[in-house]
């Protein structure tokens, strides 16, 4: 079995740069894997300007298989410009998922929000790729939040539907030696059509969730297993098809678990953390800028009253008062620890950006550089910065807050290459 790879919701290329253990001298990209990336997609509905693509095609090159258009007009009216591929891979967006039956009693779409699982899911459909590799926010296996699991209940139904056994994890890339508190669910899938899943479906759902499957055997967990640790399993006629999931499916999923044969098995599981840790120090530049330096003292000080714990009378729209309070976040942020997960708006004056203490006796302060934001999400260093007026500075660190932990799935891409070279 060929190991071709369909990227999906591509970003920068985090899957592709971890896959293929990528490496950047400044001008050349080498991939020192074999992983082959067929067709990639990256498009940003809400702006003209394609700073991501952009990018993935400086690195990659361009190609008529780096694709930069909605998903979902390839989906319902290119399918065939999508080639048949192995792995299909993607950190796509967590929206809402509803669906509703039509006059036709056929299964449809209950919102616009909804449409980009659905390009996944009509992908599965038509190309029925054998192994698939998904990341998400981990609120994706408690939403929404009036009917807990609805969402991530109507994913499992959709693999099931089209043949595919399920496995997932919430990783906290920190707790395994990486060097960001970034906590994202992977979700793995794998179609009854291959050699692995024939083994894995005879694996006692325990035994693949806490040693045998593959998130256990990359991120290990503790071996301890009681009855407060598990949910009640459930089968398929309980989430009998999309629509009755939708309408009436109500489930706490925990931090792992899986479909197999139809059931749903949920664990909540603890992680044996890595005792070799990366810290925000590690990847501090040596020589900085002065422009990253805080000289604003209004500024400065706004940022002090961010990051402290407040506690804020407020009023509901009904007239209610309640009080909204927060707690502290280190000011400045502590170089001994794994940086605090980073978010798009990393840099700028609000409560989560990052702020490194250059001497804080005399209260010089500075932000992260675009180069350190790299780090924390392990991709090359200045792998955002091109010759493009899409990519500013700005948006260099909006693509890291978007990206994924690369040292995560590089984990899980060399692992899957012994699943698809076992397939033979």
């Amino acid at each position: 079995m060929d190991k071709t790879v369909v990227e999906l919701f591509a970003g920068v290329g985090g899957f592709r740069c971890g896959f293929n253990d990528v490496e950047f001298d400044g001008n050349d990209v080498s991939e020192k894997n074999n992983w082959n990336f067929v067709w990639a997609n990256q498009w940003e509905p809400s702006t003209k300007t394609q700073a991501a693509f952009d990018c993935y095609c400086e690195r990659f090159g361009k190609s008529d298989n780096h694709v930069c258009k909605d998903i979902h007009e390839i989906t319902t009216k290119e399918m065939d410009k999508i080639p048949n591929h192995t792995l299909l891979v993607g950190g796509f967006p967590c929206q809402d998922y509803s669906v509703a039956r039509s006059l036709s009693n056929e299964k449809g779409i209950e919102g616009k929000k909804g449409v980009l699982w659905w390009d996944i899911a009509r992908i599965l459909e038509s190309r029925t790729p054998p192994f698939v590799l998904l990341e998400n926010v981990d609120r994706l296996l408690r939403s929404p939040s009036t009917q807990r699991g609805r969402d991530f209940g109507i994913m499992l139904r959709t693999f099931l539907d089209n043949g595919y056994a399920v496995e997932w994890r919430v990783i906290n890339a920190a707790e395994y030696g990486f060097p960001q508190r970034r906590r994202r669910v992977f979700i793995f899938a794998y179609h009854q059509s291959t050699k692995y899943y024939e083994k894995m479906c005879k694996i006692p759902a325990e035994q693949l969730i806490y040693t045998k499957g593959i998130f256990a055997s990359n991120f290990p967990i503790k071996d301890v297993h009681s009855d407060k640790n598990r949910k009640k399993n459930i089968s398929s006629e309980y989430f009998n098809d999309i629509v009755s999931v939708s309408d009436g499916f109500d489930f706490h999923f925990f931090n792992a678990g899986c479909m197999i044969n139809g059931k749903i098995y949920t664990y909540k599981v603890e992680p044996i953390e890595c005792k070799d840790i990366s810290t925000l120090g590690d990847i501090l530049e040596n020589e900085v800028d002065d422009k990253y330096i805080i000289s604003d003292e209004e500024k400065l000080e706004k940022w002090k009253e961010l990051k402290g714990s407040k506690k804020i009378e407020r009023t509901k729209p009904n007239g209610e008062t309640y009080c909204y309070s927060e707690g502290a976040i280190a000011f400045p942020d502590h170089l001994d620890r794994p940086a605090r997960t980073m978010l798009t708006s990393e840099s700028t004056t609000n409560r989560s950006s990052h702020i490194i203490a250059v001497d804080e006796n005399k209260d010089i302060y500075r932000t992260l550089t675009p180069v350190e934001a790299e780090r924390i999400q392990m991709f090359p260093d200045n792998w955002t910065k091109i010759e493009s007026k899409s990519m500013t500075e700005r948006r260099r660190y909006f693509m890291m807050g978007n990206a994924l932990v690369v040292g995560v799935v590089a984990k899980l891409g060399h692992y899957l290459e012994k699943i698809v070279e076992n397939e033979d």
